[in-house]
Protein backbone atom coordinates (compact mmCIF):
# COMPACT_ATOMS: atom_id res chain seq x y z
CA UNK A 1 0.00 0.00 0.00
CA UNK A 2 1.02 3.39 -0.84
CA UNK A 3 0.25 6.52 1.30
CA UNK A 4 1.02 9.85 0.86
CA UNK A 5 0.54 12.20 4.01
CA UNK A 6 0.89 15.92 5.65
CA UNK A 7 0.62 17.02 8.99
CA UNK A 8 0.66 20.66 10.08
CA UNK A 9 0.00 22.42 13.73
CA UNK A 10 -0.09 25.56 14.29
CA UNK A 11 -0.79 27.78 17.22
CA UNK A 12 -3.87 29.97 15.85
CA UNK A 13 -3.72 33.78 15.79
CA UNK A 14 -5.16 34.64 19.43
CA UNK A 15 -3.27 31.90 21.52
CA UNK A 16 0.11 31.69 22.89
CA UNK A 17 0.75 27.88 23.28
CA UNK A 18 -0.27 25.28 21.03
CA UNK A 19 -2.13 22.56 23.49
CA UNK A 20 -2.83 20.38 20.33
CA UNK A 21 -0.60 17.58 19.03
CA UNK A 22 -0.48 15.31 16.17
CA UNK A 23 1.50 12.18 14.52
CA UNK A 24 2.05 10.63 11.24
CA UNK A 25 3.81 6.89 11.51
CA UNK A 26 4.19 6.07 7.59
CA UNK A 27 5.51 2.44 9.06
CA UNK A 28 2.17 2.00 10.60
CA UNK A 29 0.17 4.24 8.43
CA UNK A 30 -0.98 5.50 11.48
CA UNK A 31 -1.91 9.02 12.06
CA UNK A 32 -3.43 10.48 15.48
CA UNK A 33 -4.52 14.34 16.37
CA UNK A 34 -5.38 15.21 19.69
CA UNK A 35 -6.60 18.57 20.93
CA UNK A 36 -5.51 19.53 25.04
CA UNK A 37 -7.34 20.97 27.20
CA UNK A 38 -6.63 22.21 31.01
CA UNK A 39 -4.36 25.23 30.56
CA UNK A 40 -1.03 26.16 29.38
CA UNK A 41 0.90 23.12 30.87
CA UNK A 42 -2.15 20.52 31.29
CA UNK A 43 -3.30 20.57 28.03
CA UNK A 44 -0.22 20.46 25.91
CA UNK A 45 0.75 17.40 28.24
CA UNK A 46 -2.52 15.60 28.20
CA UNK A 47 -2.36 15.67 23.99
CA UNK A 48 1.52 14.67 24.44
CA UNK A 49 0.62 11.95 26.53
CA UNK A 50 -2.07 10.41 24.35
CA UNK A 51 0.13 11.09 21.01
CA UNK A 52 2.94 9.14 22.92
CA UNK A 53 0.89 6.19 24.26
CA UNK A 54 -1.22 5.27 20.60
CA UNK A 55 1.96 5.17 18.87
CA UNK A 56 3.62 3.19 21.52
CA UNK A 57 1.04 0.74 22.17
CA UNK A 58 0.45 0.23 18.66
CA UNK A 59 3.95 -0.06 17.95
CA UNK A 60 4.57 -2.81 20.31
CA UNK A 61 1.07 -4.90 19.39
CA UNK A 62 2.36 -4.97 15.68
CA UNK A 63 5.88 -5.72 16.30
CA UNK A 64 5.07 -8.89 19.06
CA UNK A 65 2.06 -10.76 17.62
CA UNK A 66 2.14 -13.23 20.63
CA UNK A 67 0.93 -10.59 23.12
CA UNK A 68 -3.02 -11.30 23.07
CA UNK A 69 -5.57 -8.52 21.78
CA UNK A 70 -8.93 -8.98 21.18
CA UNK A 71 -9.35 -12.23 18.89
CA UNK A 72 -6.11 -13.73 17.22
CA UNK A 73 -8.47 -15.67 14.52
CA UNK A 74 -10.09 -12.18 13.39
CA UNK A 75 -7.77 -9.61 11.94
CA UNK A 76 -10.30 -7.02 11.85
CA UNK A 77 -11.84 -7.38 15.20
CA UNK A 78 -7.92 -7.33 16.53
CA UNK A 79 -7.60 -3.92 15.18
CA UNK A 80 -10.52 -2.82 17.02
CA UNK A 81 -9.33 -4.27 19.80
CA UNK A 82 -5.92 -2.95 19.01
CA UNK A 83 -7.22 0.70 19.27
CA UNK A 84 -9.53 0.46 21.47
CA UNK A 85 -6.84 -0.51 24.53
CA UNK A 86 -4.12 2.09 23.25
CA UNK A 87 -6.64 4.81 23.27
CA UNK A 88 -8.13 3.87 26.89
CA UNK A 89 -4.35 3.42 28.24
CA UNK A 90 -3.84 6.83 27.09
CA UNK A 91 -6.63 8.06 28.98
CA UNK A 92 -5.89 6.25 32.30
CA UNK A 93 -2.70 7.49 32.06
CA UNK A 94 -4.00 10.87 32.25
CA UNK A 95 -6.59 10.35 34.61
CA UNK A 96 -3.80 8.95 36.61
CA UNK A 97 -1.12 12.01 36.35
CA UNK A 98 -4.16 14.64 36.85
CA UNK A 99 -4.32 12.99 40.34
CA UNK A 100 -1.64 12.36 41.57
CA UNK A 101 0.26 15.95 40.80
CA UNK A 102 -2.34 18.90 41.79
CA UNK A 103 -0.87 21.31 38.69
CA UNK A 104 -2.57 19.02 36.20
CA UNK A 105 -5.67 18.63 37.71
CA UNK A 106 -8.49 19.11 34.81
CA UNK A 107 -6.59 18.20 32.16
CA UNK A 108 -7.62 16.06 29.15
CA UNK A 109 -7.42 15.78 25.67
CA UNK A 110 -9.92 15.09 22.54
CA UNK A 111 -8.44 11.69 20.61
CA UNK A 112 -9.04 10.74 17.02
CA UNK A 113 -7.10 8.17 15.15
CA UNK A 114 -6.96 6.62 11.68
CA UNK A 115 -4.88 3.36 10.98
CA UNK A 116 -4.93 2.02 7.56
CA UNK A 117 -4.91 -2.04 7.92
CA UNK A 118 -4.89 -5.13 5.80
CA UNK A 119 -6.81 -3.00 3.05
CA UNK A 120 -9.44 -1.67 5.20
CA UNK A 121 -9.51 1.74 7.33
CA UNK A 122 -10.45 2.01 11.10
CA UNK A 123 -11.20 5.58 12.64
CA UNK A 124 -11.81 5.60 16.48
CA UNK A 125 -12.17 8.82 18.57
CA UNK A 126 -13.25 10.49 21.66
CA UNK A 127 -14.67 14.47 21.68
CA UNK A 128 -14.63 16.68 18.94
CA UNK A 129 -11.61 16.65 16.65
CA UNK A 130 -13.02 15.65 13.30
CA UNK A 131 -12.28 13.20 10.45
CA UNK A 132 -13.53 13.26 7.06
CA UNK A 133 -13.47 11.47 3.96
CA UNK A 134 -13.44 12.72 0.07
CA UNK A 135 -14.15 9.42 -2.14
CA UNK A 136 -15.48 9.63 -5.95
CA UNK A 137 -15.88 13.50 -5.18
CA UNK A 138 -17.95 13.09 -2.40
CA UNK A 139 -16.77 14.55 1.12
CA UNK A 140 -18.18 12.94 4.04
CA UNK A 141 -17.70 13.63 7.67
CA UNK A 142 -16.96 9.90 9.56
CA UNK A 143 -16.69 11.64 13.06
CA UNK A 144 -19.74 12.79 15.17
CA UNK A 145 -18.88 15.33 17.59
CA UNK A 146 -19.04 14.14 21.42
CA UNK A 147 -20.10 17.76 22.35
CA UNK A 148 -23.17 19.59 23.98
CA UNK A 149 -24.01 21.72 20.72
CA UNK A 150 -23.96 18.96 18.80
CA UNK A 151 -25.99 17.50 21.67
CA UNK A 152 -28.55 20.20 20.97
CA UNK A 153 -28.34 19.85 17.20
CA UNK A 154 -29.53 16.32 17.47
CA UNK A 155 -32.60 17.99 19.55
CA UNK A 156 -32.99 20.42 17.01
CA UNK A 157 -32.51 23.36 19.10
CA UNK A 158 -29.77 24.82 17.32
CA UNK A 159 -28.74 24.92 13.49
CA UNK A 160 -25.10 23.43 11.99
CA UNK A 161 -24.73 27.24 11.42
CA UNK A 162 -25.63 28.50 14.79
CA UNK A 163 -23.82 25.92 16.47
CA UNK A 164 -20.73 27.58 14.78
CA UNK A 165 -20.47 30.78 17.04
CA UNK A 166 -22.43 29.22 20.40
CA UNK A 167 -20.90 30.33 23.60
CA UNK A 168 -20.90 26.73 24.33
CA UNK A 169 -19.21 25.38 21.47
CA UNK A 170 -16.22 24.04 23.11
CA UNK A 171 -17.35 22.04 25.55
CA UNK A 172 -17.00 18.75 24.74
CA UNK A 173 -19.05 15.70 26.68
CA UNK A 174 -16.51 12.87 26.32
CA UNK A 175 -12.62 13.15 26.92
CA UNK A 176 -9.44 11.33 27.29
CA UNK A 177 -8.38 11.69 31.19
CA UNK A 178 -11.85 13.25 32.61
CA UNK A 179 -12.74 9.84 33.78
CA UNK A 180 -10.41 6.77 33.83
CA UNK A 181 -12.67 4.98 31.48
CA UNK A 182 -14.05 6.64 28.53
CA UNK A 183 -16.45 4.90 25.50
CA UNK A 184 -14.85 5.04 21.88
CA UNK A 185 -16.53 5.30 18.79
CA UNK A 186 -15.02 3.09 15.94
CA UNK A 187 -15.68 2.49 12.65
CA UNK A 188 -13.97 0.32 9.79
CA UNK A 189 -14.37 0.15 6.30
CA UNK A 190 -12.63 -1.21 3.54
CA UNK A 191 -10.06 1.56 1.74
CA UNK A 192 -10.05 2.55 -1.38
CA UNK A 193 -7.67 3.68 -3.84
CA UNK A 194 -8.05 7.81 -4.33
CA UNK A 195 -9.19 7.99 -0.68
CA UNK A 196 -8.48 11.14 1.01
CA UNK A 197 -8.33 11.49 4.71
CA UNK A 198 -8.73 15.25 6.31
CA UNK A 199 -8.23 14.78 10.61
CA UNK A 200 -8.21 18.17 12.35
CA UNK A 201 -9.12 19.94 15.98
CA UNK A 202 -11.96 22.13 16.18
CA UNK A 203 -9.46 25.17 15.30
CA UNK A 204 -9.97 24.57 11.49
CA UNK A 205 -13.68 22.68 11.86
CA UNK A 206 -15.47 25.35 13.76
CA UNK A 207 -13.91 28.13 10.93
CA UNK A 208 -13.90 26.07 8.00
CA UNK A 209 -16.78 24.47 6.02
CA UNK A 210 -17.43 20.64 4.67
CA UNK A 211 -17.96 21.49 1.73
CA UNK A 212 -14.15 23.92 1.79
CA UNK A 213 -12.61 20.86 2.83
CA UNK A 214 -13.83 18.72 0.20
CA UNK A 215 -12.78 21.26 -2.27
CA UNK A 216 -9.27 21.49 -0.90
CA UNK A 217 -8.55 17.71 -0.67
CA UNK A 218 -9.96 17.25 -4.41
CA UNK A 219 -7.93 19.86 -5.71
CA UNK A 220 -4.76 19.61 -4.30
CA UNK A 221 -1.92 16.89 -2.98
CA UNK A 222 -1.95 16.71 0.94
CA UNK A 223 1.11 19.10 1.82
CA UNK A 224 -0.82 21.73 -0.44
CA UNK A 225 -4.23 21.26 0.97
CA UNK A 226 -3.14 21.10 4.34
CA UNK A 227 -1.04 24.37 4.42
CA UNK A 228 -4.35 25.96 2.49
CA UNK A 229 -6.85 24.59 5.22
CA UNK A 230 -4.71 25.98 7.87
CA UNK A 231 -3.90 29.37 6.26
CA UNK A 232 -8.05 29.38 5.73
CA UNK A 233 -8.52 29.39 9.12
CA UNK A 234 -6.14 31.91 10.16
CA UNK A 235 -7.41 34.35 8.14
CA UNK A 236 -10.66 33.89 9.46
CA UNK A 237 -9.54 34.86 12.86
CA UNK A 238 -7.48 31.58 14.06
CA UNK A 239 -8.80 31.55 17.71
CA UNK A 240 -7.76 28.30 18.82
CA UNK A 241 -5.09 25.80 18.00
CA UNK A 242 -5.24 24.32 14.32
CA UNK A 243 -4.18 20.95 13.19
CA UNK A 244 -4.70 19.36 10.36
CA UNK A 245 -3.56 15.84 9.12
CA UNK A 246 -4.03 14.92 5.39
CA UNK A 247 -3.82 11.42 3.84
CA UNK A 248 -4.10 9.97 0.49
CA UNK A 249 -4.29 6.49 -0.46
CA UNK A 250 -2.17 6.11 -3.56
CA UNK A 251 -2.22 2.22 -4.31
CA UNK A 252 -3.58 0.00 -2.21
Amino acid sequence: MRITSCGITDVGMKRTNNEDNYLINDELNLFVVCDGMGGHVGGEYASAIAVNTVEEVLSTLESDPDISVGDDDDPIERTREKLRYAIRLAGKRIFEKAAAEPEYKGMGTTALVLIVDRGNFFIAHVGDSRGYLLREGRIEQLTEDHSLVNEKIKAGVLTVEEARTHKLRNIITRSLGYMEEVEIDIQMRAVRRGDRFMLCSDGLSNLVTTAEIGEALARNSPQEAARGLVSMACDRGGDDNITVVVVRVDET
